[in-house]
């Protein structure tokens, strides 16, 4: 491997171990990016259907029904049936759900706040430029 995509993976490598850490405050383990964008999802709706969440992140009910009962599972979400039509299961944010996105979110504001006091607005602007780039045309 060259010398710079070397130093490279490990930079990434660090800061992925550090964003880990610190978004793991909640103690919730096995939760992944899907999980967390499926509980963000329900927090920012308030109440949403497991069909709703599928058209939104368009996937089939039945993948996210298997991520909907992990989060239920791990009392992230909590499902109740709804009282006007009984076929319908409205999904919501348990208190622990809400902890792990405000948390996450606190710590991106805060890592986003420090690295705009140490880089001048011109590396901010490169910075910011070049994860655009990676983010646009990764593929995994």
């Amino acid at each position: 491997m060259e010398i710079e995509k070397k130093q490279f993976f490990n930079t990434f490598t660090d800061l992925q171990c550090f964003i880990l850490a610190n978004m793991n405050k909640g103690n919730i383990s096995g939760v992944t990016a899907t999980h967390y964008n499926i509980i963000e999802y329900i927090y920012r709706k308030h109440q949403v259907t497991g069909k709703q969440i599928a058209e939104a992140f368009k996937v089939s009910q039945p993948a996210i029904s298997k991520q909907i009962k992990f989060l239920i599972n791990n009392h992230l979400v909590e499902q109740k049936q709804s009282i006007s039509d009984r076929r319908i299961f409205n999904l919501s944010a348990t208190e622990k759900g809400k902890f792990l996105i405000n948390n996450s979110e606190d710590f991106r504001k805060t890592v986003a706040d420090q690295a705009c006091a140490i880089l001048d607005k011109t590396e901010l602007v490169i910075l910011t430029a070049l994860l655009n780039k990676i983010l646009n045309n990764i593929k995994v």
